[in-house]
C-alpha cells in the first residue's frame, strides 16, 4: 500500500515538473510531454531488463505482448491488462478498464483534455520495455471515458 502511494506521488511530481519546464521554456503555450515519456522509456527499459533476466527468449511478438499484459503490467500496476487485441500485422491494443492514474478523476468529460498528461509516462514504459526486447515501436494512448485507457502499439518493421 505504501509503495502504491509513493509511486502515485512520484508520478504526479514528474508530471508537475514537466508542466513547469514547459511553462518556462515555451512561455505557457503547449504542454510538452516528451520528457515524461522519455522518463517512462528509461524506467520501462530497466524494469524489463530485470524482469526477463531469468526468462528464456520469447517465441514470437504475440508472446512478448502477452508478457507485457501479464507480468510486466502486474509488476508495475499490481494487476493485469483487461484486454489485448491485435490485427496480426504489428498493431496491438492493450485496454485497462481502470487505469491507475485516471481512477482519481471524475468520470466527467471535463477532465479528458488533461488525460494525456497521465498516460504519457506509461506509453514510455511500454515502449522502453519493448525496446529492451528488441521490438521498436510507437505507443500512443486513447482515453474516451475515464478511467478506461487503450494503449495502441505499432510495431516498427525493419
Amino acid at each position: 500500500m505504501a509503495d502504491d502511494i509513493v509511486f502515485e506521488l512520484l508520478h504526479s511530481e514528474i508530471i508537475n515538473y514537466a508542466l513547469e519546464q514547459t511553462k518556462i521554456t515555451n512561455g505557457n503555450k503547449e504542454v510538452d510531454l516528451s520528457v515524461v515519456e522519455y522518463i517512462g522509456f528509461a524506467a520501462g527499459y530497466k524494469i524489463m531488463e530485470r524482469l526477463t533476466r531469468e526468462w528464456p527468449r520469447f517465441k514470437d511478438e504475440l508472446d512478448t505482448m502477452k508478457f507485457i499484459c501479464t507480468d510486466f503490467w502486474t509488476c508495475i500496476y499490481k494487476k493485469q491488462i483487461d484486454n489485448l487485441r491485435t490485427n496480426h500485422q504489428g498493431v496491438y491494443v492493450l485496454q485497462d478498464n481502470a487505469f491507475r492514474f485516471l481512477t482519481n478523476f471524475s468520470n466527467g468529460h471535463q477532465y479528458l483534455e488533461h488525460a494525456p498528461r497521465y498516460v504519457a509516462y506509461t506509453c514510455g514504459l511500454i515502449r522502453g520495455g519493448l525496446a529492451n526486447l528488441c521490438i521498436n515501436s510507437i505507443v500512443t494512448a486513447e482515453v474516451q471515458s475515464m478511467p478506461s485507457c487503450k494503449f495502441h502499439i505499432h510495431v516498427q518493421r525493419t
